[in-house]
């Protein structure tokens, strides 16, 4: 992570901040800790600055949403993410971005992202990790474009927040994404009830008809050999029906993370396409 500068002041709703120390950081990896206004408690996230990003910004932010039983690290410490990030940047094929990578508020065996009765993981996601970006790297500003991808419910968070908050996302990504609220229940131990979900967030296709005349551009891909193949191929025979512009992609793999780490470049790449030429 380059050094040349200090990051900015910031405006922001974190009653407290702590940013690891720069003289101890490995592989570029940063780890940010803040205290959460929408949940009201610490959470986490780990920033990823690419090379070249502090001479280029500011530059976008793509946020990183992890599956159920992971946190912050997932992405980085399981996927790699840095890695394929900083490659890419190499190769010319994509421009410097920061990766911020968050927890999901770390309830139950996963929040799914969602506004529950006490504690708001939607607001999380959509109004304050984005700010992360701003107090951790020097290369991010308000003027930033902002990118959304997940994996499994990080992919349903994606794609479900990109259609309900369309003007704050540049663009969106889901791997191996469950397309509603029930699909995430084989996965976790609560009860369905303790999740406090308004009926108007169940459905990703839900949220997507109701935006339609507004979605920023979003992908979604899945594995053949994927537990949630059936709902990903459902979700795109839902929006080709319904004349909503999208690119859905399917691959060798299972809901495992030698996919997710594969083809998370895919999601890179998109982003990419996505921003004012060069």
């Amino acid at each position: 992570m380059s050094r040349t500068k200090e990051p900015p002041r910031v405006e922001h709703p974190f009653r407290t901040v702590e940013i690891s120390d720069p003289a101890l950081e490995t592989d570029g990896l940063r780890w940010v800790t803040v205290k959460s206004r929408a949940l009201g408690q610490r959470c986490d996230a780990c920033v990823f600055e690419c090379p070249g990003a502090a001479e280029a910004g500011p530059v976008p932010v793509v946020l990183l949403l992890h599956g159920v039983y992971g946190s912050h690290w997932a992405w980085a410490l399981k996927g790699g993410a840095h890695r394929t990030a900083a490659r890419l940047v190499a190769e010319g094929a994509i421009r410097p971005m920061v990766l911020v990578m968050p927890s999901d508020g770390l309830w139950g065996d996963g929040s799914g992202y969602l506004p529950h009765r006490t504690q708001d993981f939607e607001r999380w996601i959509v109004e304050e990790v984005p700010l992360i970006a701003q107090l951790a790297s020097s290369a991010c500003s308000a003027e930033s474009p902002v990118f959304i991808a997940g994996l499994s419910m990080g992919g349903f968070g994606a794609l479900r927040l990109a259609a309900k908050y369309p003007r704050r996302f540049a663009a969106a990504s889901a791997h191996s994404a469950a397309t509603h609220f029930d699909q995430l229940q084989p996965f976790v131990e609560e009860h369905p009830a303790t999740f406090t979900v308004l009926e108007e967030d169940r459905s990703v296709l839900d949220q997507m008809l109701r935006s339609r005349d507004s979605l920023p551009p979003f992908r979604f891909d899945c594995g053949r050999e994927d537990i949630l193949l059936e709902g990903n191929r459902k979700l795109h025979e839902a929006l080709v029906a319904a004349g909503v512009p999208h690119l859905y992609e399917e691959f060798s793999g299972g809901h495992q993370w030698p996919y997710w780490k594969e083809h998370l470049e895919d999601t890179l790449r998109f982003f990419e396409a996505c921003l004012p030429p060069r």
